[in-house]
């Protein structure tokens, strides 16, 4: 009867101990791809930083890194506690798990309570870069960040393609008439932005919206 005991213990450890490790494998690839994800968006879409009234576009980049690549050590502390039933490994490995859900929870209820305000700021800064700083002296790298989000996103303006009426650019002889730029054009042609019509420009997307929303799903990707 003992013997039975014994033996019916050493299964249940064993299926314990691959249990774990089918949890931990997919704690890591979720790591590996959200750390896939920062690198990616700083890789892609860098250019857009120029638009931003902070580097808060890179900083969401780098804590998805940071968060991935300490998930992905995490989860080799556990392999490695797993493979040597390492009961010191494992208790740091237990320890870090419950810190990592800790921040996490943390950082995620403070991403969904300051996300509208940052939305609004991102968005305001949005316009008036529009208004003050598109196709003006020293300020070429705006310009293109501006021109590759409206094309990228197919949108036109921050809040609506109303937003150009006030930019220096389009109130300026350098314009030639255009009521938009060539950008905001669903096909970009020299010119093309001097008939601002819905079947000609993109009206209805929202790059504000767009630009924030994305920001906020690559937070959400990790944080929830």
């Amino acid at each position: 009867m003992a013997h039975y005991k014994v033996e019916q213990d050493d299964w249940l450890i064993v299926y314990l101990k691959y249990l774990l490790f089918v949890f931990n494998f997919f704690f890591w690839v979720g790591g590996a791809a959200v750390m896939a994800v920062g690198v990616w968006t700083l890789v892609e879409k860098s250019g857009y930083l120029g638009v931003l009234a902070s580097s808060t576009f890179a900083a969401s980049a780098y804590i998805l890194i940071f968060a991935g690549a300490l998930v992905m050590l995490t989860g080799f502390l556990g392999f490695g506690a797993i493979i040597r039933e390492d009961r010191g490994c494992l208790s740091a490995y237990f320890c870090l798990l419950l810190a990592i859900f800790l921040v996490e929870l943390v950082a995620g209820v403070l991403a969904h309570v300051y996300y509208q305000r940052l939305s609004d700021e991102l968005k305001q800064h949005l316009t008036r870069t529009l208004a003050e700083n598109y196709m003006q002296p020293g300020a070429t790298e705006i310009t293109a960040s501006v021109d590759r989000l409206q094309q990228d996103f197919k949108c036109c303006g921050s809040n609506s393609s109303a937003d150009w009426l006030q930019s220096s650019y389009i109130l300026s002889p350098e314009a030639e008439g255009r009521r938009v730029p060539d950008s905001c054009c669903k096909t970009v042609v020299a010119r093309c932005g001097q008939r601002a019509h819905p079947s000609n420009i993109y009206k209805v997307e929202i790059c504000g919206m767009i630009l924030t929303c994305g920001l906020h799903r690559r937070l959400q990707l990790h944080f929830y």
